[in-house]
C-alpha cells in the first residue's frame, strides 16, 4: 500500500471524527450513538490527539469536561451523556432516544447501564492520553480531584478487597454478555489506571509511590489468577494464606486446561471462561502486563486461529454456543450476539487497531503494516458506502453488520497508522512500577 492510499484513509478518519464532535464532545457515530459515551469518546480520544487539526485536541477536552460535569457525588462517571429526546436508532433499550425535556434543551445521563465499570477507568486513562498530547499541568491540576474521586469509586468496586476489580455481568464495553466479576479487561485497565495515577501525580509534584506499589500489585494478580501456565508458576502457599477464596478455582483451572497461550477471561466464584477475549489479550501486551514471552504467545495463537481473518480482528474466539454455560438467551435480541456477531464473535475495527498497536509493540512491525492494510480495507468496506468506517462486521463473512460514522473505528485507524509509522505505539502510561 503506498503513502498516497495510507493519507487516503487516515484523511477520511480525520473528517469522520471532527465531523462526530459536537459542544457536549466526542459523539460515538454520525448515524447512531449521539451522546458522549464514556467509553468510546476516550478510547476516540487516541486519535483525535493524533489529528493534525487542532480541533481534535479540543473536542477531546470537551469530552472530559461533559464527563467531568456529570461525575456523580460518589464519583461515577456517567455511561453516557447527550441531550434529551434526540432520535437515535441505536438506543434501543431508552426507547431509540434519552429522555428527558425537550428536544435539544435538556442534558441527560443515560441510565441504561448505570452500574457500567469501564467508564471511570477509561476517563482516568482519557486525561493520561491528554497529558501525554500536551504537557498542560494546569489543566491536569484542574481535573486531579475529579480523578481522584473517579479512582475512590474503583476501589469500592473491589467488594472482597482482593486487589482487582469485581464487575457485574454486561457491565463493560461488551454491555450484552456475560463475563463477570474478576474479568481480563476491567482488570488490565485498572493496572493502567493506577501507572496512569503514579504518572500524573509525579507531574503535578504529588506523592507517586503508593500508585505505583499498587499498579505492580495488580499486574502480579492478573498473572497469577488469569494466566495459565509454567511461565506463571503458581505458589500455593501465598495463595493459601494470602487469598484463601481463589485456592478452589485455580486448582481446577491447573487441573482442567493445565496451559493456555493467552489470559482468561475471567474467574469468578468456583468458575472460570476457556476462550480468548481479543480486547483484553491486546491490552495487556499494550499495557505491560504480559511480558514479551506472554505477548508472543498470544500473537501466534490469534494469527494460528485465523481470527484475524479476513479483518483484524474477531473480539471472540471461540463464540459461545447455545447450551454453554456462558450462553444468556438475552443474546437473541435482535439477533445481535448469535454465534460470530457483535460480542460474541464479531469483528471490530477498533479491537483491529489496538491489534496492530500490540503487534508493534511486541516487535512485530512486518506483521503489523500487513495488519494495517487489512485494517484500511475493513475501514473502507462500509455498509453505506466507501470509507464506511462501520461499527463491526460478521466474524466469519466479513460483512458490515453496525452503523457506519464510527468514532473509535475511525480514532484506531489513526492510532494504528501513527504506531507503524513511528514504530511505537504512543500516549500510553509511561510510569515505572516499584515493589
Amino acid at each position: 500500500m503506498s503513502a498516497g492510499q495510507r493519507d487516503e484513509g487516515a484523511a477520511r478518519a480525520e473528517q469522520i471524527l471532527l465531523a462526530n464532535g459536537d459542544a457536549l464532545g466526542l459523539l460515538g457515530s454520525s448515524q447512531a450513538y449521539r451522546q458522549v459515551w464514556a467509553r468510546d469518546s476516550m478510547i476516540g480520544g487516541l486519535g483525535l490527539l493524533l489529528c493534525d487539526d487542532p480541533e481534535g485536541r479540543a473536542i477531546h477536552r470537551r469530552s472530559l469536561e461533559t464527563l467531568r460535569r456529570y461525575q456523580s457525588p460518589l464519583g461515577k462517571i456517567p455511561h453516557n451523556v447527550g441531550l434529551a429526546n434526540v432520535e437515535d436508532p441505536a438506543l434501543v433499550a431508552s426507547g431509540g432516544r434519552l429522555g428527558g425535556g425537550a428536544e435539544g434543551e435538556q442534558v441527560v445521563k443515560d441510565t441504561s447501564h448505570a452500574g457500567v465499570i469501564d467508564s471511570n477507568l477509561w476517563y482516568i486513562l482519557g486525561h493520561t492520553f491528554d497529558w501525554q498530547a500536551t504537557g498542560d499541568t494546569a489543566y491536569l491540576r484542574e481535573a486531579w480531584p475529579s480523578l481522584q474521586a473517579a479512582l475512590l469509586w474503583l476501589r469500592y468496586q473491589d467488594v472482597n478487597e482482593c486487589g482487582l476489580l469485581e464487575a457485574h455481568e454486561s457491565m463493560d464495553w461488551a454491555d450484552l454478555f456475560a463475563n463477570r466479576y474478576n474479568t481480563l479487561y476491567a482488570n488490565v485497565l485498572y493496572y493502567a489506571v493506577w501507572r496512569s495515577m503514579a504518572q500524573l501525580a509525579a507531574a503535578l509534584g504529588e506523592p507517586s509511590a503508593f500508585y505505583a506499589g499498587q499498579a505492580a500489585d495488580v499486574r502480579r494478580k492478573i498473572n497469577l489468577l488469569l494466566w495459565v501456565g509454567p511461565e506463571q508458576p503458581k505458589d500455593w502457599d501465598a495463595i493459601r494464606r494470602e487469598r484463601q477464596e481463589w485456592l478452589y478455582t485455580l486448582k481446577r483451572i491447573e487441573t482442567e486446561l493445565v496451559v493456555r497461550p493467552f489470559y482468561l477471561p475471567y474467574v469468578a466464584f468456583r468458575d472460570y471462561a476457556d476462550r480468548l477475549d481479543t480486547i483484553g489479550n491486546l491490552l495487556a501486551i499494550l499495557f505491560g502486563v504480559a511480558d514479551q514471552m506472554q505477548a508472543d504467545k498470544i500473537l501466534d495463537y490469534i494469527h494460528g486461529t485465523g481470527i484475524n481473518e479476513p479483518y483484524p480482528v474477531r473480539c471472540l474466539y471461540p463464540p459461545v454456543q447455545p447450551g454453554d454455560k456462558d450462553w444468556r438467551e438475552y443474546y437473541r435480541v435482535r439477533n445481535l450476539n448469535l454465534p460470530d456477531h457483535y460480542h460474541n464473535g464479531g469483528a471490530w475495527p477498533y479491537i483491529g487497531g489496538f491489534y496492530v498497536a500490540a503487534l508493534v509493540k511486541a516487535g512485530r512491525l512486518d506483521e503489523a503494516a500487513h495488519q494495517l492494510d487489512k485494517l484500511r480495507a475493513m475501514n473502507r468496506a462500509g455498509a453505506s458506502g466507501e470509507w464506511g468506517f462501520n461499527e463491526w462486521f460478521h466474524g466469519q463473512s466479513g460483512r458490515p453488520m453496525g452503523f457506519d460514522g464510527q468514532s473509535w473505528s475511525a480514532a484506531l485507524y489513526l492510532y494504528a497508522l501513527d504506531a507503524v509509522r513511528r514504530g511505537a505505539p504512543a500516549l500510553l502510561p509511561t510510569a515505572e512500577e516499584v515493589g
